[in-house]
Order: structure tokens, then C-alpha cells, then sequence
């Protein structure tokens, strides 16, 4: 086995004494059947980031998280990389002007979709009229927008084959972010609407019985912002097919930051997975390095330690340095940095000897401030088998100084 078990935490890859103290904290409250941190681990709100955890009837909205449903979509498309390579320049500023991203953005063309009839918005009717209504405003104005922090909209090519491959990683936006702040209120006795107070990162989880009221509540709208936030990811592949005028002949479409009902040695579970990507035997997964590095797509194997890993797996090269370390302390008065550690200049001299025509992203997203992918992925050698390997040649995400209040 590559992994190790520490204080009853099975860990892999390196690991991190912050995150490992949130998991410890986790498997110390509630009905816990199994904490475990996959190689890409880091701290996070109350759970950290590449930590998973089973309850035997419960879950965690604060294990969740704030980006419900955030996950990665990709797809091969029926052209070579040497049809678009002439054109990236031109194909990139089309990607930016065209796709939405930043936080707080409305969709400039209003999608209309079958989510906004689903019969779950009366998990949200339940809890109130107002609270109904603004939440589903907010999600039909930003279904399809991006958003920011680690956010992104990728070209990539397949060195071994030559295709064209496009891949994004995004979640359930405002719509998501007001869920989860509204049941973490509710459970403190608060207004669902209401301010939340700024919960501490080292806190214990938030935990609902499932069959309670808020449980059974919180599932549902988790779910609905789960299929939101596939609305999403799928609404922006097909507008950059549109652009580079391509077809999607494979796709692989995966999520993390989320609960799920699953058996495992014969035990009915709640699998809670933040920055987790679920990898079954035979399941695709689509994960994503740095703009400075390789993203793959995965096949989980039938191992003795995939199952001891509860069917998870990294879903990136976790960071190595906090946003504020990379890029230093911001003052929104001045729209001024300092302090950073990564420079403007580094940023740019690596992603270009890299390869990569970069649109937006700060310091923060810079390639030095994570692992390496192939780290990560070696530690879990034994439970995903890697099927395609992808260089990004363009990148397009938010600007380098969009304030990013998600922190999940």
C-alpha cells in the first residue's frame, strides 16, 4: 500500500501537518466511518482540500463547501493542434471576450435550461419565498459564467496523438455559494439569507442527520446545484467547439466538492469528497494541473487500495502556496499587491517557455505556487490508470485581481 494512516487518517503523498490536523478534527466528530487525504491535500475550510470523509447518516454542508458541485469537463475535438496553433492568438481573445468570467458576473446571453423546472427548487420554497426566488434569479443570470480564482477555460493538445482537447473546471457560482452560507446560517440559528460571520478555517464540521429536516433539505438543494453546475461547464464547451469550430468526439465530465450515497465493505455511506474526484473501477476522470503543467485523463483500477481509498482520488496538483503568500496582500482602496512572493515577470517568462498563451489569472494561479501533477499522481499509482496526458497550449481565466471570496 502507498499510503499511511495516521491517528486512524489514511494519508497520501506527503503530508501536511494544517490539513492533517482539519481531517483529525473531522474524524473526531460526528458518525464517522473513515477520514482519509489524497496526495493532493491542503488546508481548507473545516475540511480541508483533498480530504474525504464517510459518515454512517450524516453530512457535512462545511464539508462540502462553498463551490458546490465544482468539477472539470473535457473533451477531445475532431481536429489536430496544428489547425489552431496559427490562430491561438485570435482563438484566445475570442475565448475571453466571449465567455464570462469573474465573480458576480451575469451571462450576457441569458440561457434558458430544463434545471429551472426541476421539481428540487422546492427545497428552497421549503425554506422560503424570498430566499426561492432570489437564488433562482441568481442562477439563471450567471448559468454559464466561470468565475475566478483557480477557475479556467483550457486549450490543450495530446502530445501522442496530436488532437485538439478543451477542458474547463468550474462550479454552481453565486447560486452554490448562497446555498452553502444558507444552511451553515440555518445551523447556527441564523437567517438563510443573512450575513455569516466568517467561520473559522480550523473549525468542526457543520453536520446534518440526513433524515432530518435540514438534512433531507440541504441534500436536495446540493444536488440541484450539483446539476447546475453541469448546466455550466457543458453551456461553455459548446461555446469554445463554436469557436475554434470543432465537434466533441470523447468527453470525460467529473465533479468534487460533494456528497455522495455510496456502499462501501457493505456499508451504506455519505462520502463526503472536497477537492476529491471520485475514481470506481472503470470511472473517468478528467484532472488538471497547473498552467505550467500536464492535465490527465484517469480510469480508476479494481485495487485492495483504490477501495481502501473509498473510490477517491486527487482532483489537481494541490498548492503549495497561499494565494496572499504568491501574490501578496491586496488593498482594494488602491487596487495595489505587496509582499508577493511570485512576480508578474516569473509568472509570464514560465508559462511562455511553457508553451502557453495565458488570458487573465494572477500570481496566485502561477505554476510555482502548486505540486507538480506527475507527484500526485504517482502516489496514487495503484488506483487510477492514466489514460491521456494533455498540455495546455492556451489559457484563459479571470483577472489577475478579480477579489475571489471561494474559497473551495
Amino acid at each position: 500500500m502507498t499510503y499511511q494512516t495516521i491517528d486512524g487518517v489514511r494519508v497520501w503523498g506527503k503530508p501536511d501537518e494544517s490539513a492533517l490536523s482539519q481531517a483529525k478534527t473531522c474524524a473526531l466528530h460526528g458518525h464517522v466511518v473513515q477520514a482519509l487525504l489524497m496526495a493532493d491535500h491542503h488546508k481548507g475550510y473545516s475540511q480541508p482540500i483533498g480530504g474525504v470523509v464517510a459518515y454512517d447518516g450524516q453530512i457535512s454542508p462545511s464539508g462540502v463547501g462553498y463551490d458546490i458541485g465544482c468539477g472539470n469537463k473535457a473533451v477531445r475535438t475532431n481536429l489536430m493542434a496544428s489547425d489552431v496553433l496559427p490562430h491561438l492568438t485570435g482563438i484566445m481573445d475570442r475565448i475571453a471576450r466571449k465567455v464570462s468570467f469573474g465573480i458576480g458576473r451575469a451571462n450576457s446571453e441569458p440561457v434558458d435550461h430544463e434545471l429551472f423546472d426541476d421539481p428540487d427548487w422546492s427545497a428552497y420554497a421549503a425554506i422560503g419565498r424570498q430566499e426561492h426566488d432570489k437564488l433562482k434569479k441568481l442562477a439563471r443570470d450567471q448559468l454559464g459564467t466561470v468565475g475566478s480564482g483557480n477557475h479556467y477555460v483550457d486549450l490543450f493538445v495530446e502530445p501522442a496523438t496530436g488532437r485538439l482537447w478543451i477542458g474547463n473546471h468550474f462550479g454552481s457560482r453565486g447560486f452554490g455559494h448562497k446555498t452553502a452560507s444558507g444552511f451553515l446560517n440555518l445551523a447556527a440559528g441564523r437567517e438563510f439569507l443573512g450575513n455569516a460571520p466568517g467561520e473559522k478555517m480550523d473549525q468542526p464540521p457543520v453536520l446534518f442527520d440526513l433524515d432530518s429536516e435540514l438534512g433531507d433539505l440541504y441534500y436536495r438543494a446540493m444536488k440541484l446545484a450539483g446539476r447546475y453546475a453541469y448546466a455550466g461547464r457543458d453551456y461553455v464547451i459548446r461555446q469554445v467547439l463554436s469557436i475554434v469550430g470543432a465537434e466533441a468526439d470523447f468527453e470525460v465530465h467529473n465533479h468534487h466538492n460533494y456528497a455522495w450515497r455510496e456502499t462501501h465493505g457493505g456499508k451504506d455511506t455519505i462520502v463526503v469528497r472536497k477537492g476529491a474526484t471520485p475514481s470506481a473501477p472503470g470511472q473517468l476522470g478528467f484532472i488538471g494541473g497547473s498552467m505550467g503543467d500536464i492535465s490527465v485523463i484517469v480510469r480508476g483500477k479494481d485495487t485492495a487500495e483504490n477501495r481502501d481509498s473509498y473510490y477517491s482520488t486527487v482532483h489537481g496538483a494541490g498548492r503549495v502556496m497561499s494565494r496572499t503568500q504568491a501574490a501578496g496582500k491586496m488593498n482594494w482602496k488602491t487596487r495595489t499587491r505587496s509582499g508577493g512572493q511570485i512576480s508578474p515577470e516569473q509568472m509570464k517568462r514560465a508559462v511562455r517557455e511553457f508553451g502557453v498563451e495565458l488570458r487573465g489569472a494572477g500570481t496566485d494561479e502561477s505554476p510555482f505556487v502548486y505540486r507538480r501533477l506527475q507527484e500526485v499522481l504517482d502516489a496514487h499509482a495503484e488506483t487510477i490508470q492514466v489514460l491521456h496526458v494533455l498540455k495546455p497550449i492556451g489559457v484563459c481565466m479571470a483577472g489577475a485581481d478579480e477579489f475571489d471570496p471561494y474559497k473551495d
